[in-house]
């Protein structure tokens, strides 16, 4: 049986909220765009509005599994590899690969969210999270991410909005 499901990210509280028949399920401390929000190719910033994930990738991976290319590199992330390859932007542990809903706002053309490769996706135990740090993703530890893998449906709602939560 489907259930109702929606996740919020505040970019103002650098928070993830994941609901389940309007109940609160879990909160996560997230990082978005160093630059900020923009809906635009190419800008390296966070989109807003309202997405869904479009497909779950990594189901079966290994904790600090790297992807690139939403592909499995068959590389597991630790200190070392880091050092082999310090200018890597690492894509870890899973996949949620978000579709813009709002045409010409986050779907289709310049600003369209799926052709930007825009991802909820795991990161490094280093890397700060309550932060704008990413490249346009929502970046979230590896173990939360894990958490809100196992339990989000494709097709979930994902509202990206600026201001913080209120509830």
């Amino acid at each position: 049986m489907k259930t109702d499901q929606h996740i919020r990210i505040s970019i103002a509280d650098q928070a993830l909220r994941f609901y389940c028949n309007q109940t609160l399920q879990a909160s996560y401390s997230v990082s978005t765009a160093a630059k900020g929000t923009g809906q635009s190719s190419g800008s390296f910033c966070t989109p807003l509005g309202r997405h869904r994930i479009r497909i779950k990738i990594g189901e079966g991976q290994p904790l600090n599994s790297v992807f690139v290319g939403r592909r499995p590199t068959g590389e597991v992330y630790d200190p070392e590899l880091a050092c082999e390859y310090p200018d890597r932007d690492w894509i870890l542990s899973r996949i949620l690969w978000l579709t813009g809903c709002e045409s010409g706002f986050n779907r289709g053309g310049s600003v369209d969210s799926l052709r930007r490769y825009i991802y909820i996706h795991g990161t490094p135990d280093t890397e700060p999270m309550g932060l704008p740090a990413s490249h346009g993703c929502v970046r979230m530890r590896n173990c939360d991410l894990l958490e809100l893998f196992d339990k989000v449906q494709n097709g979930c709602t994902v509202n990206i909005e600026s201001g913080p939560f209120t509830d």
